[in-house]
């Protein structure tokens, strides 16, 4: 098997991901998890790097048979198409302060199931973002350490939904945010939390978007 001819289709999967830009070698040995070096010492000893293509093809759903024995860009195509790629704020947690993510940094691109989108599939991938849920306050409906993915376009309150939200004194929260009377309730899905309650006229928090559920990552 001619290393050269999986690292032409490796390069043909990368190049439809980053919108049919050139893809060189040293983007193949990154997507890989290799060094430059190591990458060129593999090209120069004809060795199929298997560990890390098994590795590459499991991240992204695609059979390695596609990558070492030569299909079609079509069929990749086909199925690059099943994926959302949206912004993860990978080391931003729920559970710390400091207010909301920067647009402009300290994310890396996600591929999300567009079947597991379900019927948010449609909103731009632009508005779609991912974090992080730290803690049990919103069992059985989100869990520890799942990624969930919100709206950012949707920034006003629906009754009963939840967001993340940004508040004074706690920081960053996912929360069901529910009208009474003239009272916000910011409440906790897990029964053990209480309810935290705040007056309309007051501007204690800010809406970052809103939830639209725990996805499995491509």
């Amino acid at each position: 098997m001619e290393l050269g001819h999986v690292i032409d289709n490796l390069k043909d999967v990368l190049s439809l991901e980053l919108g049919n830009k050139r893809v060189f070698d040293k983007d193949v040995a990154h997507a890989l998890g290799l060094s430059r070096e190591s990458f060129s010492h593999l090209k120069r000893r004809n060795s199929v790097p298997y560990e890390a293509i098994v590795f590459f093809c499991a991240k992204r759903a695609i059979s390695i048979n596609w990558i070492l024995f030569d299909q079609l860009p079509s069929f990749l195509e086909e199925n690059t198409e099943r994926f959302a790629r949206i912004k993860y704020f990978k080391d931003l947690h729920t559970s710390a302060g400091g207010g909301a993510w920067n647009e402009e940094e300290g994310f890396e691109y996600l591929n999300v199931y567009y079947e597991h989108l379900n019927s948010f599939s449609q909103i731009k991938e632009e508005y779609l973002h991912a974090i992080n849920v730290i803690g049990d306050s919103m069992e059985p409906t989100l869990k520890d350490k799942e990624i969930v993915v919100c709206d950012v376009s949707c920034q006003e309150i629906i009754h009963g939904h939840i967001y993340i939200i940004n508040t004074q004194n706690s920081g960053l929260l996912i929360k069901r945010l529910a009208y009474e009377e003239q009272t916000l309730c910011i409440l906790s899905d897990n029964p053990l939390y209480p309810t935290q309650r705040l007056s309309l006229y007051q501007e204690e928090i800010q809406i970052l978007g809103k939830v639209l559920g725990a996805v499995v990552e491509g």
